[in-house]
């Protein structure tokens, strides 16, 4: 089962519900950056090259569940930065999950054993470790040698002490399909529940003169190629999302169903682009000019086709077939 079937239900329980209720917008996954703050420079992450103002900031405890109430999102996604980071992060997990949130904790893998002596094993938990290729490219794009290394001890040892764990892989220029497909075969022999894959966003502060990011038919081959040849492979991406990643369905991006609350407030229009700050949630869904983004709309967003936009489209588009793939999915091994 990908997921524990009570996150599922509420899940699906949550979606349902707003949809009777006629509810036009409403967030999915709460993207909470408690500090963007990390021990890495990752080549393709603008997150790490903000100014200084909020790289020296962090968000409280108090702040964090108050943002998770405050989105009232059935799913937190607690990102940065590297979380690991913060003093007070298992405080943090440990009050969303309280709030029976289904819970991911992202990590680049090299703080794990602060996470392994300080947080339990919980059915609405999982740790989620960056892999962007096996070891000499994950270790080029860290800009840093061994990390690869660590995250791939860092699984086993989730495992062995019985976490959930899944894995976060971006796709960019120069991206070896055959060696993408190795490393997905790899995590499901190590035992990892399940594989998350996106395309790179190209983040205005890494800037213009990086080029690697893919445009969206490089994308769509990519991905087709990878999935070709990794064969039986328990992606977490919904199925949905996957048709959309080789080409098969065309949808708009929902940038508000994975709002992003970080240190300076709330973030918006989403959780790769920042044109505003607002002090509470409210705000940024009624302020935002949300007809402004979009493919085809801005040409920011031309390239995107990152799982924050458009899973939540996959997911609160489904129809009855849409909605039986789910299950079936969610249902498999």
């Amino acid at each position: 089962m990908r997921q524990p079937l009570a996150v599922t239900l509420q899940m699906t329980g949550y979606v349902i519900g707003n949809k009777l209720r006629h509810q036009k917008r409403f967030p999915m996954v709460l993207m909470l950056e408690p500090t963007l703050k990390c021990n890495l420079t990752c080549t393709g992450c603008g997150k790490v090259r903000q100014d200084a103002e909020i790289m020296g900031r962090m968000l409280t405890v108090e702040e964090c569940l108050a943002a998770v109430d405050e989105a009232g999102a059935p799913a937190v996604s607690i990102a940065g930065g590297e979380p690991l980071i913060h003093p007070d992060f298992e405080r943090i997990v440990e009050g969303v999950l309280q709030r029976k949130k289904l819970t991911m904790l992202c990590t680049n893998g090299i703080l794990i054993e602060r996470a392994l002596k300080k947080l339990r094993p919980d059915p609405f938990l999982t740790i989620v470790f960056h892999l962007d290729g096996l070891s000499d490219r994950h270790d080029v794009l860290v800009e840093r040698k061994g990390v690869f290394d660590i995250c791939i001890e860092g699984i086993k040892r989730c495992k062995e002490h019985g976490f959930r764990v899944a894995t976060n892989t971006t796709l960019y220029k120069g991206t070896d399909p055959g060696e993408i497909a190795q490393l997905f075969r790899m995590l499901m022999d190590i035992g990892v529940d399940g594989v998350i894959v996106s395309p790179g966003f190209s983040y205005e502060e890494v800037g213009s003169g990086a080029d690697f990011f893919l445009k969206r038919q490089e994308a769509i081959a990519l991905f087709r190629e990878i999935h070709s040849k990794a064969g039986d492979v328990r992606y977490w991406n919904t199925p949905p999302f996957i048709d959309f990643l080789r080409g098969e369905r065309n949808y708009t991006c929902t940038p508000w169903g994975n709002p992003c609350r970080d240190p300076l407030g709330w973030k918006g229009p989403c959780y790769l682009l920042t044109d505003g700050r607002y002090e509470t949630f409210a705000e940024l869904m009624e302020r935002t000019p949300w007809d402004e983004y979009g493919y085809g709309v801005n040409p920011r967003c031309e390239k995107c086709m990152a799982h924050c936009g458009y899973e939540p489209t996959a997911v609160t588009q489904m129809g009855p077939r849409e909605m039986f793939q789910m299950l079936r999915w969610n249902l498999s091994r």
